[in-house]
């Protein structure tokens, strides 16, 4: 028997920041959307734990067990007394290093994979637990929809959608590492006062109308000075897609990746081909939100 999983990436429509806490984590007000870009992945018996991985920028995903997918079947396996004897394999669509949670949505992936073909029956909140000790944004993953992340934005508030929302998401020719941005946004906000982080509520309340002019004056991103800081490049694609007609434009959570706020899906499809052409990234897709989160879509025997 296999179990395939489904797993969205997401886009952070407001990512504020707060001043670091003694364990190095920065407590956020993180708002997500999950959005219908897509990593599979699928969960076999094995004679023991591996990993593989096929897709775009496939070769930069670990295939150990620091891997986030090989981390969730660990710890599932070790609540439940179980030999974690699998093989993992990804089917990789969510871009890589791009600031989208691909490996957030891989490791979600893989708990609720395993725990279906393990028949393990954990509850919704025992495997939320596990998703948040794998890593902030692993819960969401899980969940999909919208929602709003507090703590280190493991603690989801389910979020009010009212329609959909239209993307073009712009992707770089290389990475940043998450760490090193909020290095950079400690550095750059030093002697400076940082407020708490809250939650934007003309940000909800346009989620919640599925207006995305509203919507696009109120997106933000505390982390997107960093981001720039690191990887200055980025502010032409910005540019580029706002002069394509993107009624808003930031970087996704830590980067790279750029998401451009679309009308509809026509103009997202406009905004994409002049992005595309723009020469100021690597390549360009077209996505929506909201997208349902983790889901079990071909167990077989």
């Amino acid at each position: 028997m296999s179990v395939t999983v489904r797993v969205p990436a997401k886009v952070n429509v407001q990512l504020a920041v707060g001043a670091a806490r003694a364990d190095g984590f920065h407590d956020l007000a993180n708002v997500f959307l999950a959005v219908g870009l897509y990593d599979e992945v699928t969960v076999t018996p094995a004679d023991e734990l591996r990993v593989t991985c096929e897709g775009p920028d496939a070769a930069e995903v670990p295939l150990d067990r620091t891997n986030l997918a090989a981390r969730a079947a660990l710890a599932l396996a070790e609540r439940y007394g179980i030999d974690p004897a699998v093989h993992l394999h990804i089917a990789k669509d969510i871009p890589v290093a791009g600031g989208m949670a691909g490996g957030s949505a891989d490791g979600a992936g893989a708990l609720l994979a395993c725990d279906a073909l393990w028949g393990t029956r954990a509850s919704r909140d025992e495997l939320l637990g596990i998703c948040a000790e794998l890593g902030s944004d692993v819960p969401f993953s899980l969940v999909g929809g919208a929602a709003l992340g507090t703590g280190r934005g493991e603690r989801l508030t389910p979020l009010e959608t009212g329609g959909t929302f239209h993307w073009v998401f712009a992707m770089a020719p290389r990475g940043l590492s998450t760490p090193a941005v909020f290095r950079e946004f400690d550095r750059l906000g030093e002697g400076l006062d940082i407020p708490e982080p809250v939650a934007s509520r003309e940000l909800l309340d346009a989620l919640a109308k599925g207006d995305p002019d509203a919507l696009a004056a109120a997106v933000s991103n505390d982390l997107q000075p960093a981001a720039l800081s690191l990887f200055p490049e980025l502010a032409d694609t910005l540019a580029a897609g706002r002069a394509a007609g993107a009624l808003a434009t930031l970087v996704s959570g830590s980067g790279p990746t750029t998401a451009h706020l679309a009308r509809d899906a026509d103009a997202a499809t406009e905004i994409a081909e002049a992005l595309a052409a723009s020469g100021t990234c690597k390549h360009v897709r077209v996505a929506a939100g909201p997208a349902p989160g983790a889901t079990v879509v071909a167990p077989q025997r």
